[in-house]
């Protein structure tokens, strides 16, 4: 089930900065760097950015020729094979992966690598590259989405691991069917406060 959002901005911000929404793939290592899904830009005081967060997901490929696949349905628990076809390189579905609770890109071409890309809502949401022969991209995400301030990232954009550090507000959306996100904080000088985002308006599932 989707989930309906709502960013309201009740900060002091004087920067206008850019709010970075984005995903962790939990099935890699620390130093793994996010996708900036969503990035909302000169939202001032009092406005709003309504937005709504699929749970489906789709899953593409790229070859080592610069192909881009058709984006297919992404399931956890399947598996993805990017094969040389009668028809050129294609991804297709094969079956079950060996985690219920991840995607996986499997290699399967006889040469060159090939990247994997995980979207939602037609967004790029997480990216793996220079996978090779036989080897499996794993995605796996919690119902969470992290949340923070940056300036000068584009949406799409791979994040550097200083930016993601500095963004540590996580936010739950297990059982969620709308809610706002609400951020407060910030401001000019000495007396300014980091900047907190919170979910108000919950309602339920």
């Amino acid at each position: 089930m989707d989930v309906q959002l709502n960013f309201i901005n009740n900060s002091n911000d004087v920067n206008n900065s850019d709010v970075i929404i984005f995903q962790k793939n939990e099935a890699t290592d620390f130093d793994e760097l996010s996708v900036a899904w969503m990035v909302i830009k000169y939202c001032g005081f009092g406005d709003n950015h309504p937005f709504t967060f699929p749970m489906s997901m789709t899953v593409g490929a790229s070859d080592s020729y610069g192909n881009p696949t058709p984006q297919l349905e992404a399931e956890f628990g399947k598996l993805y094979s990017m094969q040389l076809t009668t028809s050129g390189d294609r991804l297709v579905a094969a079956g079950n992966g060996t985690s219920a609770k991840a995607v996986q890109v499997r290699n399967d071409l006889m040469k060159g690598v090939i990247n994997a890309s995980i979207y939602k809502s037609g967004k790029l949401l997480a990216t793996k590259t220079s996978i090779t022969r036989d080897r499996p991209a794993v995605f796996e995400f919690k119902p969470t989405i992290w949340i923070g301030v940056a300036s000068q990232i584009m949406q799409g954009e791979v994040m550097n691991s200083a930016i993601t550090y500095n963004i540590n507000t996580e936010l739950s959306l297990l059982g969620i069917a709308s809610a706002d996100i609400v951020m407060t904080g910030g401001g000019p000088g000495p007396n300014s406060t980091p900047f907190s985002f919170t979910l108000d308006n919950v309602v339920m599932a």
